[in-house]
């Protein structure tokens, strides 16, 4: 292989990982597996946009760059947050009381 097939084929990976994290985390807050303010959820969004932000960025897609940055950015804050609240970072169930969480 080529060493631009590579990194072609690579780039293809992490993005592909990088969204099924996403969706993943989406898919089990709509099913009430996981609240959008647990860690594991903010955690696969912090990481699986961060990859994408770091793709758009080598290639040159502003507007993605700017979409996922700002997702990224976003999912650490609240992650942070997250952490910040004793007795928050271990219960990742959707049911729990979430109104405690700020973020900001």
């Amino acid at each position: 292989m080529r060493p631009k097939r590579v990194s072609s084929l690579l780039s293809q990976v992490i993005q592909l990982a990088g969204a099924a994290l996403i969706l993943a985390g989406f898919v089990a807050s709509l099913a009430g597996v996981l609240s959008q303010k647990s860690c594991l959820y903010l955690t696969a969004n912090a990481i699986g946009s961060a990859a994408l932000a770091i793709i758009a960025g080598v290639s040159g897609q502003w507007g993605f760059l700017l979409l996922e940055g700002s997702w990224a950015i976003v999912s650490v804050v609240g992650l942070l947050s997250a952490l910040a609240v004793p007795g928050r970072a271990a219960g990742p169930r959707a049911g729990a009381d979430d109104r405690d969480v700020v973020i900001g």
